[in-house]
C-alpha cells in the first residue's frame, strides 16, 4: 500500500508540474506534442486536442514535449507560429517558470486544506525550567501554559521562540496556572545555539523546554490563507538555504536523500494520517518547485538562464555551448540521483 501511495503522490506532483508548462505553452500558442507521466516505454496513450497524453513505464518523473523544444535535442529548431523556437525569450521564460510555479501553488492549496482540517502542533506548555535561567528567576514552573507575550497571542510552542527572537528588551509573559492568569516579566539572555543546519548561532532564550503535549489548531479560512502563504514561503526559503549550505559544504553530502527515503517518508505519512500525507506532499511539491529553478542545464532553471542570455545579448547561445552545458547538466543530475540512492542504501544497511 505504501508503494502505491508513493507512486500516486509522485505522479500527482509531476502531473501538476507539467500541467503548468502545458497551460502556459498553450496560452502562447505553442503546440504540445506529448504530455507524459513517467519515462521509458509507453504503457498507454491517447491523442486529445492535438496532444498525445501518455503513461510510461518509469513513473518517477514526466515531461511535456513542445514543438521546437526537446531536452534530448538541445539544438532542435522547428519553424511555425506554434513552435517554442519562434516565441520571444520572455514568453519562453514564462512557459518554463509555469512548472515550478504550479508546484508552489499546489503546496499553497494543500497547506490551506491542512489548516482547515486542523494543524497538530506542540502546546505552549512548559515541560522543564532550566536552573539559573530567566524563566527560573521569574518563577515560571513546569505545567505553566504561555498564552501571550507582550501583545502577541501564543497558540503553539513555536510561537514562543519566534516572539522572543523578534523582540528586544524585557518581555511580559502571560501564563495560565491552576486556572489563573499570572503576569511575569523576563529578561532573555543571549546564548549559544544551533540552527536547523547545525550552524553555531547566538539566540535570545529564557531557559525553558516544551512539555510533550500536542494540540490541534483550527484556522478560519482567512487564517488558513495566511498560514498557507507563510508555510509555503518558509518551506521554499529553507530549501533554497539548504541547497546553498550543501554547496558550501556546511551540510554534508551524506545528508542528501534519494528516492528510497522519499518513498519511505510518504509511506510512513500515509499510515499516520491524511494531514501528515498532505503535509509531506506539499513539502515535496515545494522541493520540486525550488530544485527545478536551480540554474542547471536540463532543468527549468537552466533553460531560463539560456533565455535570459538571449534576452539581454540579443543572440542565442552557440549550438556547441548548448550541447556541452546540457550534457553537463544531465551528468550533474545523474550524479545527484546516484548520491541520493547510495545514501539511502547506506541508511538501510546501518
Amino acid at each position: 500500500m505504501g508503494t502505491i501511495t508513493f507512486l500516486l503522490v509522485i505522479s500527482f506532483l509531476v502531473f501538476f508540474h507539467e500541467l503548468g508548462h502545458f497551460l502556459a505553452a498553450r496560452y502562447f500558442g505553442v503546440k504540445v506534442e506529448v504530455f507524459s507521466i513517467g519515462f521509458g516505454k509507453q504503457l498507454y496513450s491517447k491523442v486529445w486536442a492535438g496532444t498525445k497524453w501518455q503513461l510510461s513505464l518509469i513513473p518517477l518523473g514526466g515531461y511535456v514535449k513542445m514543438k521546437g523544444q526537446d531536452d534530448s535535442k538541445p539544438t532542435l529548431i522547428e519553424d511555425g507560429n506554434d513552435s517554442y523556437n519562434t516565441k520571444k525569450p520572455w514568453q519562453r521564460i514564462i512557459i518554463l517558470l509555469a512548472g515550478p510555479l504550479a508546484n508552489f501553488i499546489l503546496a499553497f492549496i494543500l497547506f490551506i486544506f491542512i489548516a482547515l482540517l486542523g494543524v497538530n502542533a506542540l502546546s505552549p506548555t512548559i515541560g522543564k525550567v532550566m536552573d539559573n535561567s530567566p524563566a527560573q528567576k521569574a518563577k515560571l514552573k513546569a505545567g505553566d501554559k504561555i498564552i501571550k507575550i507582550n501583545e502577541v497571542e501564543i497558540r503553539t510552542w513555536s510561537d514562543i521562540g519566534k516572539t522572543i527572537v523578534a523582540t528586544q528588551g524585557n518581555l511580559k509573559f502571560f501564563i495560565k496556572r491552576d486556572g489563573k492568569i499570572l503576569v511575569k516579566v523576563l529578561n532573555p539572555y543571549i546564548s549559544d545555539a544551533k540552527n536547523i543546519f547545525k550552524e553555531d548561532i547566538k539566540k535570545r532564550m529564557i531557559g525553558i523546554s516544551a512539555a510533550p503535549k500536542f494540540i490541534k489548531i483550527n484556522y478560519s479560512f482567512d487564517q488558513a490563507l495566511v498560514y498557507a502563504y507563510e508555510t509555503t514561503y518558509q518551506s521554499s526559503k529553507m530549501i533554497f538555504q539548504g541547497v546553498q549550505k550543501l554547496l558550501q559544504g556546511i551540510i554534508p553530502s551524506s545528508d542528501v536523500a534519494g528516492i528510497i527515503t522519499i518513498g519511505k517518508v510518504i509511506a510512513d505519512a500515509s499510515q499516520s494520517s491524511i494531514i501528515a500525507l498532505l503535509g509531506i506532499t506539499a513539502l515535496i511539491s515545494v522541493n520540486l518547485g525550488v530544485l527545478n529553478l536551480l540554474p542547471i542545464p536540463a532543468l527549468d532553471g537552466g533553460h531560463i538562464m539560456f533565455n535570459l542570455y538571449e534576452m539581454f545579448t540579443k543572440r542565442k547561445p552557440s549550438e556547441k555551448v548548448l550541447i556541452v552545458l546540457t550534457i553537463a547538466g544531465w551528468v550533474i543530475l545523474g550524479s545527484l540521483m546516484f548520491l541520493g540512492m547510495y545514501n539511502d542504501i547506506i541508511r538501510l544497511l546501518n
